[in-house]
């Protein structure tokens, strides 16, 4: 289960890392900052995806859940995203100290 996690962890990373570069070129080539939210990566994959997730957080969470969690971390740049879950993962896959 821990190589798992470390695993995912480490791809994660990975994507976060491809997520950076490719903000970065995109950043060199308009000569202005761009950062691509996780929102906007998710609704060019999968737009039916994203609003049946919305629909699930509106129907199963408590009122108000989308607008004060869920968009704030849509609108945060994918690469922060994948990397901090990609941390996450790697640390609860940690091997035990001896």
């Amino acid at each position: 289960m821990r190589f798992l996690l470390r695993f995912l962890g480490i791809w994660l990373l990975a994507g976060g890392f491809v997520a950076l570069v490719l903000d970065g070129v995109r950043s060199i080539a308009s000569s202005e900052v761009v950062a691509t939210p996780l929102g906007v990566t998710w609704l060019a994959s999968h737009e039916d995806s994203l609003a049946a997730f919305q629909r699930w957080v509106s129907d199963t969470l408590p009122g108000g859940t989308w607008d004060l969690l869920v968009a704030p971390v849509l609108q945060t740049p994918l690469f922060i995203v994948l990397a901090v879950i990609g941390l996450v993962l790697m640390l609860l896959g940690r091997p035990r100290p001896a």
